[in-house]
């Protein structure tokens, strides 16, 4: 029986480690902290749950699917429950756009902004179910190793015209200025700049629109521990608490895996799931090729990072539904200050996320918990002393929520905490503090991201956001199902 070990339990780590071990080999996941999860890590402070990282689930059948590789069914680990709107758009002007897959409603919306964009946004749906054909049906879940996979795509990628932005793409079928950004916002959820990644990425807005947004109940904690109990279920192990400091190798193979506590965990295929660069640069040491990759991938553009804000407050807010996005007052200029000019600005738009609107259970009786989060720059582009910004802007944070939704805020405020850039590093290894490791741009898609096997050594693999095909649930779980296919064709060989 073949051995894998996977290095990080996020959840291209885990679906990954539920492939390998539904198709009989033998599998250990490795986990630095001491929870499961990676981004999709969790808190529990004075009665309050707070998940740390990805909030909106797309694509359940991706997930499903995990499950029913064995004959089980996600349904009975893990409680998922629709979310509608799937977001309110919020504009300073007082503006809200109910964004759903409710075609009524959701023209009724477009109407609101401008009756002339509705012809538009039909124009813009076609598009976007094109390219979610091409990108994610067919593209989605397989591996691009050499050039030629790429050629192979090209015609599709030329055909919607790739090379131009998500938001050029938008404009070119709707006017209304808050409708563009209506449309477009959906890859900063994956790290992308609505400005310059790919106009493939309009695939997302096909993604919502078909299969809906849904919210595990408990959060989404309760979907890694159900993606835990799935792993364990069917014989895998789950090691916590022991970060990987090594992956050994002998010659053109890797041999093991040997942790900070002095475990070895011998492998005939190891696959890692952690951070890209960490995972060349610092537990390759060993091997002059990996490092020459290391050197390669520090020279890409990376995502930003990410400011949260966790706070659990007095009452209960049924006017406020279970995603929010607080658009700030400037959408290119903002964007333009986190991705080209590393500037933590004085404005920001907030992701604004109230899971208890969904399941009080996550709070106290009578309270209520959120999370705000603000894309800033990542650690690479500007010195910031996030020792002293982190107090500054999370009041300002907590106050622009105040002003617009919560006008006595900081009196209902229980408890607080928040998570900045540097913890990106600490806590994940993440380079550079990015919060969704390589940007999605057209020139680091596909072939361009990190492979999902190494070049050189044939029995190493990668899954995650620093593989094809990128950030987001759906995106790490579509690399597991493409890094679990060449695992297996080589554990058949």
């Amino acid at each position: 029986m073949k051995r894998a070990v996977v290095i990080g339990a996020g959840f291209g780590g885990l679906a990954l480690a539920i492939r390998l071990q539904s198709a009989g080999v033998d599998t250990v996941v490795v986990e630095a902290r001491d929870k499961p999860g990676g981004r999709g890590y969790y808190w529990e402070q004075d009665g309050f749950v707070f998940d740390a990282g990805p909030t909106v689930i797309t694509a359940p059948e991706a997930l499903e699917e995990l499950w029913a590789l064995s004959g089980h069914r996600m349904a009975d680990d893990v409680t998922l429950t629709p979310v509608s709107p799937f977001y309110r758009l919020n504009w300073p002007d007082g503006t809200n756009f109910d964004y759903t897959n409710d075609d009524s409603i959701l023209t009724a919306e477009i109407a609101k902004l401008d009756p002339a964009d509705i012809a538009g946004y039909r124009r813009f749906l076609d598009y976007s179910a094109g390219v979610y054909r091409e990108g994610y049906e067919k593209l989605g879940h397989v591996a691009f190793l050499d050039f030629t996979s790429m050629v192979k795509a090209a015609p599709a990628l030329m055909k919607y015209q790739a090379w131009r932005s998500v938001y050029s793409m938008v404009s070119s079928f709707v006017k209304n200025e808050k409708l563009r950004e209506a449309l477009s916002f959906h890859t900063l959820l994956v790290g992308g700049n609505p400005m310059t990644t790919s106009a493939i990425y309009a695939l997302i807005h096909k993604l919502e629109r078909d299969g809906g947004v849904w919210f595990a109940m408990g959060g989404t904690n309760r979907l890694v521990a159900g993606m835990v109990r799935q792993f364990e279920r069917l014989g895998g192990k789950l090691v916590l608490g022991d970060g990987v400091e090594e992956i050994e190798t002998l010659g053109e193979r890797a041999t093991a895996v040997r942790t900070k506590s002095g475990a070895r965990f011998e492998a005939d295929m190891v696959a890692s799931n952690a951070d890209i660069v960490h995972s060349y640069r610092d537990l390759l040491k060993g091997s002059r090729s990996a490092q020459r990759t290391a050197a390669k991938l520090e020279r890409k553009r990376f995502s930003p990072s990410l400011f949260v804000v966790h706070f659990g407050i007095k009452g209960t807010w049924p006017g406020i539904p279970h995603h929010m996005i607080l658009f700030g007052p400037r959408y290119k200029g903002l964007l333009d200050d986190i991705y080209k000019h590393g500037v933590v600005s004085e404005d920001f738009s907030l992701y604004l996320h109230h899971p208890t609107i969904t399941d009080p259970s996550m709070a106290p009786e009578g309270h209520s918990t959120f999370y705000a989060l603000a894309p800033v720059p990542h650690m690479g582009k500007a010195p910031v002393d996030w020792d002293t910004v982190r107090p500054l802007l999370e009041k300002r944070i907590l106050d622009e929520v105040g002003r617009r939704l919560i006008p006595d805020i900081h009196d209902r405020i229980v408890t607080k905490f928040s998570y900045a850039p540097p913890d990106f590093t600490q806590d994940l290894a993440a380079h550079l503090g990015s919060a969704f490791s390589l940007e999605p741009v057209l020139t680091q898609s596909a072939y361009f991201r990190a492979h999902n096997r190494d070049d050189s050594i044939p029995n190493l693999y990668f899954v995650g956001a620093g593989t094809h095909p990128g950030a987001g649930i759906p995106g790490v779980v579509g690399s597991a199902k493409a890094t679990a296919a060449l695992m297996l064709e080589q554990e058949n060989a």
